[in-house]
């Protein structure tokens, strides 16, 4: 299999968020907006903003709320709803508002959609969890005729639509950008390809995860084939948590007690009954490829491995965690920044040509001769040579 490599592979964050329950909602809100200034001056390029209703660690309930907050706080980071649940909500609501965004920020925002991850939210909501992608596909459908400028009469069994229009066309042309989230099963991959518009999957580094990624690849063209798109690897994105620190052993220690608790108290005890004990630790996260927790040559590995195995993709998303405290969480993204980052877009390339070729080349070093004739020329004693360096460092 032919592996592609992106030439400017782009790098964001995947923010649920998680935030423990004896945690400050009001504090946790500013704190994640703050995280999403940081990334913007760390240089990354997306953060995706989840949708949630229940359970209580995942607490933006409005993607869109949020995104407007953070583009008055960013420059350049692009954001993206992560992702919108269109069961819950009508698709004109949906059009409408984000073709607002899009003008407010310019065209920063992307419209990230999905079927909604926690059934608990659909229960409230009175919705079957078996309905919901179906619902995904009729909603997606609309939007896609709104975006387009088409006039839209439309009935289901659960929203109608007479002469519907958008009045305002999108700032970005023909739209704003799109994903859809394909997770486990073939719906959303079908559903992004159908649509030629992009996929976000999460992603572990097994083998396991590499087969059932490439299905999810081939779901994705094979739709895109039927409904006449083409579609490249640079529409994919993947989401994989990370922990960085200067050595191994640290990002383990810092992360250890953040990582069980949430793997127990939240995957295994409140949204599903699946995790064992024997399986709740850092070390069995680390060996089964859920996570990447180590140096920036490990989150290197780890990225070059997921490329390996699947063929392929277009961007990296961290699945945001706090497993360590604020200054370990935020140290974690500055050293993805700083040395994880340029080896995927080839900003070293160059430095280490110029490097290399300085190395090498005797006429391209300082010359001592030279320095000791500039002292001559000027009528002043030559001085030692640690007197030269000394003076060049100054």
């Amino acid at each position: 299999m032919t592996t592609y490599r992106p030439p400017r592979m782009k790098f964001g964050i995947f923010m649920g968020p998680f935030h423990r329950l004896e945690e400050n909602p009001t504090v946790a809100f500013e704190r994640d907006l703050e995280l999403l200034e940081r990334l913007d001056r760390f240089d990354f390029d997306e953060a995706w903003i989840g949708e949630h209703h229940s359970a209580g660690w995942e607490i933006i309930a409005s993607p869109e709320l949020f995104i407007v907050a953070a583009a008055e706080r960013t420059k350049k980071l692009r954001l993206a709803s992560g992702v919108l649940s269109l069961p819950y909500q009508h698709p004109l609501i949906v059009a409408d508002r984000f073709v607002q965004i899009d003008h407010m920020t310019r065209g920063r925002a992307i419209l990230g959609i999905g079927p909604g991850a926690l059934s608990s939210d659909a229960y409230m909501l009175g919705i079957n969890p078996l309905d919901q992608r179906r619902m995904m596909n009729e909603a997606l459908d609309v939007i896609m005729r709104l975006f387009h400028g088409e006039v839209v009469t439309f009935e289901t069994d659960w929203f109608r639509l007479h002469e519907a229009r958008l009045q305002i066309a999108p700032y970005t042309h023909p739209h704003p950008p799109m994903a859809v989230a394909a997770a486990g099963s073939p719906a959303g991959a079908q559903a992004a390809g159908r649509h030629g518009i992009d996929m976000v999957s999460f992603a572990g580094l097994s083998e396991a995860s590499g087969q059932a990624l490439s299905r999810t690849w081939s779901w994705y063209e094979a739709a895109a084939g039927e409904a006449g798109h083409t579609v490249s690897r640079d529409q994919w994105r993947l989401g994989v948590p990370f922990h960085l620190a200067d050595s191994r052993e640290q990002a383990v220690a810092e992360a250890r007690e953040g990582y069980e608790r949430e793997l127990v108290e939240y995957f295994g005890g409140t949204i599903s009954s699946a995790t064992q004990p024997d399986a709740a630790t850092i070390e069995a996260g680390i060996e089964q490829g859920g996570a990447i927790v180590g140096t920036p040559d490990d989150a290197i590995a780890g990225i070059e491995r997921l490329l390996e195995m699947t063929g392929g993709f277009g961007g990296f998303l961290a699945r945001a965690h706090e497993w360590g405290t604020w200054e370990q969480t935020v140290r974690s993204y500055e050293l993805f920044s700083r040395y994880v980052i340029p080896h995927f877009r080839g900003q070293l390339d160059a430095k280490r040509s110029s490097q290399e070729f300085v190395a090498a080349t005797p006429d391209a070093k300082i010359s001592r001769a030279a320095v000791e004739k500039a002292f001559s020329d000027a009528g002043i004693d030559v001085t030692s040579p640690e007197e030269q360096a000394a003076a060049r460092r100054r």
